[in-house]
Order: C-alpha cells, then sequence, then structure tokens
C-alpha cells in the first residue's frame, strides 16, 4: 500500500528527508498498524520505526487516527520522547507546506501529547506559536490560532502546573497577534477568534501575574499597543495606579519599574519570527557581504513583505535582529552584512508613518 504524501511539493522539488521517512516507516510496517498487535516488545530501532510510521498514519489517515494513538500508548516506553521529537522536527520543518488535513490532524495529535504530558510537548507548543504569521488573516493562519488558543483554555490547569512558561510564551504571541486581528476590523469569522484570544490573555494576566513578568519590559509594549482594547485599557491602568491589584500569596508586585527593570529575554523576539524567515536572515547576517545584498533583499520582501499590511512584521523583525542575533567579532570586523545596513533596508520599506514610529521603538531592547 502506497503511503499518502503529507506536503505540497513542487515538482521539481526534492522530497524532505523527515517525510520520505515517515512515508517508508508507514508503508514497511503497515501491517503491523492495524489489529490486532503484535504483544512483543520492540527492539530500540523497531520501536523508532514504528513511531514513525504511527504519527504518519495518524497524520494520513485520520479515520484511523483513534486506533494509531492506541497503538502508540500501548507500545511508548520512554515517555512519548521519539514521538514527540519527530512531531517537533515535522512543525519546525515542514509545518508551512503540510496539507491542510495534515495540518489539523497534526493539531490533533499535539493536543494528545500535552493530554498525557509528553516529554517536549512544551518544545512543540512553542514552536506550533512561532508558526502563526504576523498581519496574516488567512482562513489557515487564524485556525492555527484558535486551535492553540483552544489548546491552551482546555488544558489550563496541567500547562500551570507543569510548563507554566508555555503560557508565558503563549500571552506573548498572543498580545502581539492581536494588534493584528483588531486592525483588521470586526471581520466575522475573526471577532470570535479575538474574543478567545483576548479572555486567554486576560485569564494569565489577572490570575498569574507573574507570568507577565517573566516577559519583560517588552510586556508593556504590547499593552501600549492594545490600549484602545477597554480590557488591556483597565490593566495598563491597574499596572501603573493599582499594582497590589496583583498581589497574592508568595508574590508582590510593587509598582511598573519591577517590569520596566527587566530586559526581554530574547526567546520572546523568536516567537514573532518562523524558523523559515529566522533561516535567512540570519543567512543575510552571517554570509552576504556588504555591497552584495540587494537581490537577496528584494527575494525576501517577495516571499515575506509581499502584501501592505506585511509591513507591520517589519517591527518583529527589527525586534529579532537588535534582540536575538548576536553576531561573532569575526563577523562584525569582516565586510559582512552589518544588522544597522538591514535595518534600515527595512526601514526604508515602511511606508506608515506609525510602523515607522514602531520600528524605531523597536531597536531600543
Amino acid at each position: 500500500m502506497a503511503a499518502l504524501k503529507i506536503t505540497l511539493t513542487p515538482p521539481l522539488e526534492a522530497e524532505n528527508a523527515l517525510e520520505t521517512s515517515l512515508r517508508e516507516a508507514f508503508e514497511s510496517q503497515i501491517t503491523s498498524l492495524r489489529p490486532p498487535f503484535s504483544l512483543a516488545i520492540p527492539s530500540p530501532d523497531q520501536y523508532t520505526l514504528l513511531n514513525r510510521a504511527i504519527l504518519h498514519g495518524v497524520l494520513t489517515e485520520p479515520q484511523f487516527a483513534k486506533t494509531h494513538i492506541k497503538h502508540l500508548h500501548a507500545i511508548v516506553t520512554d515517555g512519548y520522547a521519539t514521538f514527540v521529537t519527530l512531531l517537533l522536527g515535522l512543525v519546525n520543518h515542514l509545518y508551512p507546506k503540510l496539507l491542510a488535513s495534515v495540518k489539523t490532524q497534526l493539531l490533533w495529535l499535539t493536543d494528545q501529547t500535552v493530554c498525557v504530558l509528553g516529554i517536549g510537548y512544551d518544545a512543540v507548543l512553542i514552536s506550533l506559536l512561532r508558526q502563526i504569521v504576523g498581519a496574516d488573516c488567512s482562513d489557515g493562519n487564524l485556525r492555527l490560532c484558535s486551535k492553540l488558543v483552544t489548546l491552551f483554555l482546555e488544558h489550563w490547569g496541567r500547562l500551570l502546573e507543569d510548563s507554566p512558561h508555555v503560557l508565558s510564551f503563549a500571552l506573548y504571541t498572543f498580545l502581539r497577534v492581536l494588534t493584528d486581528h483588531c486592525r483588521g476590523g470586526s471581520v466575522e469569522k475573526s471577532e470570535t477568534l479575538k474574543r478567545l484570544e483576548i479572555h486567554l490573555c486576560v485569564k494569565i494576566m489577572r490570575e498569574e501575574f507573574h507570568l507577565c513578568l517573566k516577559i519583560g519590559r517588552d510586556f508593556i509594549r504590547l499593552l501600549q499597543d492594545l490600549v484602545h482594547v477597554p480590557e488591556f485599557r483597565a490593566m495598563l491602568k491597574d499596572i501603573v495606579f493599582n499594582p497590589c491589584v496583583f498581589n497574592i500569596v508568595g508574590f508582590q508586585f510593587k509598582d511598573v519599574a519591577q517590569i520596566y527593570s527587566t530586559r526581554t529575554s530574547s526567546r520572546y523576539s523568536l516567537l514573532r519570527i518562523n524558523p523559515d524567515m529566522e533561516t535567512q536572515l540570519r543567512f543575510l547576517l552571517t554570509s552576504i557581504k556588504l555591497g552584495h545584498q540587494k537581490r537577496h533583499q528584494v527575494w525576501f520582501a517577495k516571499k515575506f513583505l509581499n502584501e501592505p499590511d506585511k509591513e507591520f512584521v517589519i517591527i518583529d523583525i527589527v525586534r529579532f535582529i537588535c534582540c536575538a542575533h548576536h553576531p561573532p567579532n569575526e563577523i562584525i570586523q569582516s565586510d559582512i552584512v552589518p544588522r544597522w545596513a538591514l535595518i534600515g533596508w527595512l526601514l526604508t520599506s515602511c511606508r506608515r508613518n506609525n510602523v515607522v514610529a514602531n520600528v524605531k521603538l523597536a531597536l531600543f531592547r
């Protein structure tokens, strides 16, 4: 039986190695994936092969997904580490190319790994947060946002106890994404999502304010961008004028200076740059000589900044360049494109005055 494809690959593009390994494992283990399952304990190699086959089976055979996941539960011996690692690789390297039906199954699988607290599930959630494209109100992007918001709300208690840092990352992401969704107006398809996102963010801020402090001073930047939303305007007022409302047993919030004194970690800046964009930016800043970057910039703009609203992504790109990319001395002293040159080009790509102002603000850590 030939395995179904999981990605939409152009005819002349080579198949991804991970996809190939999953497909070949599925084809070789197809008989083992149908009940009755073997009661024998698989060898390490066989175990890895079965994990790959089951992952491919869940993604391409939705009708057998529950059977496959029960099979996984029956054979797991490493706390789901092997399976979650495969899932993480899929999200990091193939998510934008996945077929819509496969993305649906992948998000269902993510929910299942959270349910069993599979080792490394937090990395999968963070990677999925990075796949949310800024300034993009397409159906696929909104669907990803909706699924993740719902997942965080449904597994609130579990995540709060086991991986509270994931909620901090989620707060940063959805506060940033909300600026895009609010700017899009009250389109019916996004209005429900906006309410869900606001509910999640307010829940984190009101009930677990200490997670906001982990973000640092960028938390205030994000709130200021959303000051037109009543819930966040009230939140900002409480932070400035009534900080004691956030005090709980074991935690005391003194004043807004407590937030401003904390530098935002580069891990948060990375959240708004998807892996593909990060790769291209790092390539520009580590391999291209100054004076030879124009065609690379044109290509980058066509791929990532090709729509009017995409210029809002420039704010996140500049934050990434300033906070998350630190070239070594060898690069700084060479003729490789310096960060200031790339930022200067990005500034010239901005057409709105408010975007220019926010990009300039993004320069400061």
